[in-house]
């Protein structure tokens, strides 16, 4: 069997299996991408005349759509799609997905329609959580049951590269745009074309999925008569279908869900807003390592149907966990050399009374931190800066020490918001001309920064998440009966992908605010990915020999 899997010659039904669902899936990450690209010019035209306490709201239902509301997309269409079928259900999907986003590109802004506007925003932003929380698992499952023994970490492979594809051709569009029209009018009008523009690549994927055929191990389980009546009940109500549902998350979705983020995601957040380097500049470099990288997802696919699953993705959680903290202090050493200076000579000690340091943990953007702990230590970590807590009696006001120099926070609680934002100015150029004065740049110097080196790095990094992500796909598709698998894999990809990862940078942030260390923040992921290591080589089974057509 293995000698003829491996001779085994794509046909031309095949390719058009992988093509039509890798198309789709890339639509659908292209118009998931690009409301989180333009956030900063939604929120202005949708948000802007709301209240605070309005404006609070949405901003809680926006996040809730791009994260929490995936898994109930699993949900929904994942029983669609073992009830009816593969090809329907991600029809469907991509449908939802697509009007979604041409919908954004023509609504009416707060100063047109006043309360409405944002109101219907978001439940289109809900509508394309659910529609991409259904997606994946269809596209994944549609690939590896048309897929030949031997061949399914391959196949789907090509699903694995869509994210990266979906997000790159969201910031070509965006870029595109953005120099035709001009800043101006982008900012006015011209963020509207990107998402009118998807309604092509909707139309194209939809004509492309009609004329494909429904998966051929649904189509026998069904004149078999063995479709499950109760998707959910099966996967989720009994001990054993759930067992390997929660097997999925924690020993592997979960890490492999934050080395993604770290990966994409993290390091670029890391560049900017830690190491200073210029956005432009550390998109380009981000954007060079994930076309140097992307090839690896179809590398490792492929590995995995010769080697397994396993020792691949649990292999990159493996070492990813190790090398993070050298491969991030790596950026900082070439990224910004002086900044790394800076932190070695120029300590800084934050003392403070304990009570009034909150955890700041902000995944919405919404919550006030106002207390001077809280203040002090938000700063500094914005800028970059290390610094040693030290206890201070209670009810005394935060303090900064930079070497000789002693800088009091303040506390913004009760102050009227034209007074906080005079503190906050004061403080911040105060604040700012000492840390300066103490080494730290306000910016890192192109021209000090050895590009190639950090090139390098951030290859490496995503390199890790073609280890984890290439052949996670087929994996999941493996583990779970024909009957039930749409159901039982969707949920654990997206709390995996949704939760854990989606909260990385937020969570990575609260850390490094806590501990006053730049890098602390990376002991989400490397707990995460160790954690899904020990559990997923103690309790996951090797599917790549599964015979994904059996009852069980």
């Amino acid at each position: 069997m293995a000698t003829a899997s491996t001779a085994h010659t794509i046909t031309p039904e095949e390719r058009k299996v992988i093509f039509a669902s890798s198309l789709g899936t890339v639509f659908e990450w292209y118009d998931f991408y690009l409301y989180g690209s333009l956030a900063a010019i939604i929120a202005k035209q949708f948000f802007a005349g709301t209240d605070p306490n309005t404006a609070f709201i949405f901003a809680l239902l926006a996040f809730a759509a791009g994260f929490i509301v995936r898994p109930f997309g699993a949900l929904v269409f994942g029983r669609l799609g073992d009830l009816v079928g593969r090809k329907y259900t991600f029809l469907v999907t991509i449908l939802i997905m697509g009007a979604s986003t041409f919908i954004v590109g023509i609504l009416p802004n707060y100063n047109s329609i006043g309360i409405a506007a944002p109101v219907i925003l978001i439940i289109l932003r809900i509508l394309q959580g659910l529609a991409l929380g259904g997606e994946y698992g269809g596209a994944a499952t549609y690939v590896a049951e048309h897929a030949p023994e031997g061949k399914r970490g391959s196949f789907t492979a090509w699903i694995q590269t869509t994210a990266t594809l979906g997000l790159f051709l969201s910031l070509l569009v965006i870029l595109g745009v953005r120099t035709a029209v001009g800043e101006a009018a982008f900012a006015d009008w011209g963020w509207r074309i990107p998402f009118l523009v998807s309604i092509i690549l909707l139309g194209i994927s939809v004509w492309i999925r009609l004329s494909m055929n429904e998966s051929p191990a649904f189509l026998k389980m069904k004149s078999e008569g063995k479709i499950s009546k109760a998707p959910l009940t099966e996967a989720f109500g009994r001990w054993k279908n759930l067992k390997l549902v929660i097997l999925a998350l924690i020993g592997m979705t979960a890490g492999q869900a934050v080395v993604w983020y770290a990966g994409q995601f993290y390091s670029l957040f890391f560049l900017t807003q830690t190491l200073k380097v210029d956005g432009p500049l550390a998109n380009i470099l981000i954007a060079l390592a994930l076309l140097l990288a992307t090839p690896f997802f179809l590398i490792f696919g492929s590995l995995s149907d010769r080697i397994g699953r396993k020792p691949i993705i649990l292999g990159g959680c493996l070492i990813a966990a190790l090398t993070y903290f050298p491969i991030f202090q790596g950026l900082t050493h070439y990224a910004n050399p002086a900044l790394e200076a800076a932190l070695q000579k120029a300590p800084v000690i934050v003392t403070a009374d304990p009570a009034t340091c909150q955890f700041q943990f902000n995944p919405t953007g919404t919550k006030k931190f106002t207390s001077s702990c809280d203040i002090a230590k938000a700063k500094l970590s914005a800028a970059s800066v290390n610094y040693e807590n030290v206890a201070a009696a209670p009810g005394s006001v935060a303090t900064i020490k930079i070497g000789d120099k002693i800088l009091t926070s303040y506390d913004a609680a009760g102050l009227s918001k034209e007074d906080a934002a005079a503190k906050d100015k004061a403080f911040s150029k105060e604040l700012a001309d000492d840390i300066k004065a103490a080494g730290y740049p306000t910016k890192a110097d192109p021209d000090q920064m050895n590009k190639p080196m950090v090139l390098l790095l951030l290859f490496i990094l995503v390199l890790y998440v073609t280890m984890v992500y290439g052949p996670v796909a087929a994996a999941l598709v493996e583990m779970f009966p024909t009957r039930i698998r749409y159901t039982s894999m969707s949920m654990p990809y997206h709390i995996g992908n949704g939760w854990f990862g989606g909260l990385l940078p937020t969570t990575a942030f609260a850390l490094v605010a806590y501990k006053g260390d730049i890098y602390y923040g990376l002991w989400y992921p490397i707990v995460i990915a160790l954690a899904t290591f020990v559990i997923g080589l103690l309790f996951v089974k090797e599917s790549k020999d599964n015979n994904i057509n059996a009852e069980d």
